[in-house]
């Protein structure tokens, strides 16, 4: 009888355990804790909080991290290992990502965004625009619960109206949790106030391309700046007259000529004048015209990456013009101190979903869409306003040639 060899026995490859120090947040982080979520392939990568913006072009950290994770990384791990005579492999999970053989740490990328993020802060321009007493400043101030914004109540009577539209940019840093973030805001007096209003969005619309000119300079210098100042307009708040009728041909014009150059988001001003069936009458009949008239408002239908995407922005879309009130005095209210507009029937509460529609113009304004405003400026209406400028110094034959500084056009 042969003796019978036994199979060789070789002893498991010992997993690394996550260091202990990887993924536990500081006291004042408001992240939880990272690294594996315990599913096959995946790591566990939490969102930051939505006041702290992720870098230009992405919509989100999972869709862009985790994806290069799953597939990218973990993808090159498992064939490396396969094809390094070691017996060491990796099995795909159903999403199409690849078990990873022990923590990697790639899930630290949010947290060393957000503490960039901390140190370096972010700007954000907004622009309001619409005739004298709507409210505009006051509004942005309510937005910010900050004196962010001039205060105008309309013209003195010593105070001549100007004759053309002026613009005047104010900035100021805003910081909130240890995230600081320069805000601008660009206010737009005179708009609409002449008896004849030809053309008097030709400042606006000159002001908005001055910004993507000064940062394509910036851009094409052989000597860059590490950061270059971003003036451009993410953001431009359109005021509408509570009328209850019908949007005027101004309103109408403006918003055709511009929101192919900016994010135009339309707002209905001192909605407490109306009452709710008013209200909601107006704002369909205001939808109504604007799809007639072929503007898109933003967020743009062809704007949305997946449905996800399309079923939330739907129903913004469905919400807006949004009808708004807007204050900056404290009145109490139920032993709570609340912004609101006294009047002989009572008090208007603005952040009372019941009473206005301001409370879901700031969530969708800041909490979740901030980002997004920036990209859409940068990844689309900066990108058209590029290509057009660098076509324009470019060859018959389609060659783009270096701007020529000297010879630059004004809009």
């Amino acid at each position: 009888m042969s003796d019978v060899v036994p199979p060789e026995v070789r002893p498991k490859p010992v997993v690394p355990a996550k260091p202990s120090n990887v993924g536990a947040p500081s006291p004042s982080s408001p992240f939880p804790p990272q690294g594996p979520s315990g599913g096959a392939g995946s790591v566990g990568i939490s969102a930051p909080p939505s006041g702290i913006p992720v870098p230009i072009g992405t919509h989100g950290p999972n869709l862009a991290i985790s994806h290069a994770v799953g597939h990218g990384l973990g993808h090159g791990v498992g064939h490396t290992a396969a094809h390094s005579g070691h017996g060491l492999s990796s099995s795909h999970n159903s999403s199409g990502g690849s078990t990873l053989l022990g923590y990697i740490g790639i899930d630290t990328i949010i947290e060393q965004m957000r503490k960039k993020t901390m140190k370096t802060g972010f700007d954000f321009n907004i622009m309001v625009v619409g005739h004298s007493g709507l409210g505009k400043s006051t509004l942005v101030n309510t937005l910010f619960k900050s004196h962010v914004s001039r205060k105008s109540a309309g013209w003195a009577r010593d105070e001549k109206i100007p004759k053309t539209v002026e613009i005047k940019a104010v900035s100021h840093v805003i910081e909130e949790g240890g995230v600081k973030m320069k805000l601008t805001v660009v206010d737009t007096p005179g708009f609409g106030d002449q008896i004849n209003n030809d053309n008097c969005w030709e400042p606006i619309s000159k002001y908005i391309n001055e910004q993507y000119e000064k940062f394509l300079k910036e851009e094409v210098n052989i000597t860059r700046k590490k950061r270059i100042p971003d003036t451009r307009v993410h953001c431009c708040i359109y005021f509408i007259s509570p009328t209850g009728h019908f949007l005027r041909q101004l309103d109408t014009e403006f918003m055709k000529r511009l929101s192919h150059s900016v994010n135009i988001i339309p707002v209905i001003a001192k909605a407490d004048t109306m009452t709710l069936e008013e209200r909601q009458e107006f704002k369909q009949r205001v939808r109504k015209e604007l799809e007639v008239s072929g503007i898109e408002f933003y967020p743009q239908k062809e704007f949305d990456e997946d449905m996800e995407d399309k079923s939330d922005n739907d129903k913004i879309r469905e919400a807006m013009p949004f009808a708004v009130v807007g204050s900056d005095k404290e009145y109490q209210v139920n032993g709570k101190r609340v912004l609101g507009r006294k009047t002989a029937w009572g008090i208007v509460e603005v952040e009372n979903p019941n009473h206005c529609e301001f409370a879901q113009l700031r969530d969708f304004l800041i909490r979740s869409h901030l980002q997004d405003l920036k990209e859409v400026t940068h990844n689309i209406h900066y990108e058209t306003y590029r290509a057009k400028r660098l076509n324009e110094n470019g060859e018959p034959d389609g060659a783009i040639l270096p701007l020529k500084m000297t010879t630059w056009t004004q809009f």
